[in-house]
């Protein structure tokens, strides 16, 4: 098989993106760790639902607690994906939830907390792998952002903010970690039928929003487009299974998975066209070229 059994770690992996990419990893033969909060908790469920299907389709896929909010957690996880398989190699940084609401009725505690799981959270898990990675002389770190990680939309600033951080994070991975033969790429979903479009916060500073006229419907207007939102999420799974069976070297930084584009690509293209303009202006072409270990 073309995986050899690679060791996959996936965040977020309750539900949505997260549990269907680890599901559909592990059927492709990837020795898979779908991890979440709480696994003797509120998701105990889930985790047994996990569990059985493993079981029962004899597929490698393991429930594993990780708070990617807590490096203690995230250190014992990782600690004991490599006591099982000594390796890790493609990790899935999915971990996310949104805010919609004026960007004013969100309050700076609510902000740090949107950016710990969003940004910090990915920040958090890519340095508990990479030692790894980096003895292997392989890897790759696939980044599960959003179409608001690259243009913005009212309503949606905060948690755009947190996905354009991101985005900028993986993409100094790329450049950083391609000497080495480690991959860093970004995924870029439009609005799918998943259960976080369920669980969007709003701003808890509501009292901001007195004086915005018209434009205090924009969060409303937001709120029942994306939680109407039709598109079956599998096309994400599929479309990270693809991304990972992707020769190394040979993946492109930013994958836009959406049935509406909204120019996303259009971006994608225009910002490749001048990041080689800048790496080439200082010098930094040969040195960031990916070169396979």
């Amino acid at each position: 098989m073309a995986n050899s059994g690679k060791v996959v770690v996936v965040t977020g992996a309750s539900t949505g993106f997260g549990r269907l990419s680890a599901e559909t990893l592990a059927r492709g033969g990837y020795r898979v760790f779908a991890t979440m909060r709480e696994i003797r908790g509120r998701n105990a469920n889930i985790a047994h639902e996990i569990e059985s299907l493993a079981g029962h389709e004899a597929l490698a896929l393991h429930a594993l607690e990780i708070d990617v909010t807590d490096e203690e957690s995230i250190a014992r996880a990782i600690d004991e994906v490599m006591a099982r398989y000594g390796r890790i190699d493609i990790l899935i940084n999915n971990a996310g939830y949104g805010i919609v609401d004026l960007a004013e009725t969100v309050t700076p505690a609510q902000a740090q907390r949107l950016f710990d799981t969003n940004f910090f959270g990915a920040l958090r898990m890519s340095r508990a792998v990479l030692p790894a990675m980096k003895h292997q002389r392989s890897g790759l770190l696939l980044h599960v952002s959003s179409g608001a990680g690259r243009l913005v939309v009212p309503g949606l600033g905060l948690y755009a903010a947190s996905k354009f951080a991101l985005e900028a994070l993986a993409e100094a991975y790329r450049y950083e970690l391609a000497p080495i033969g480690i991959d860093s790429v970004v995924i870029e979903p439009g609005a799918y039928r998943t259960p976080i479009m369920m669980k969007l916060e709003s701003g808890e500073d509501s009292a901001r929003e007195a004086g915005y006229g018209a434009a205090a419907e924009i969060p409303d207007i937001m709120r029942a487009y994306l939680t109407k939102a039709e598109a079956d999420p599998q096309e994400v799974a599929d479309s990270v299974l693809k991304i990972i069976e992707t020769p190394p070297g040979q993946r492109q930084l930013r994958y836009r998975v959406s049935s509406n584009d909204s120019g996303v690509s259009g971006i994608n293209a225009l910002t490749d066209e001048v990041q080689t303009r800048v790496l080439e202006a200082f010098g930094l072409t040969e040195i960031t070229r990916f070169k396979e270990q």
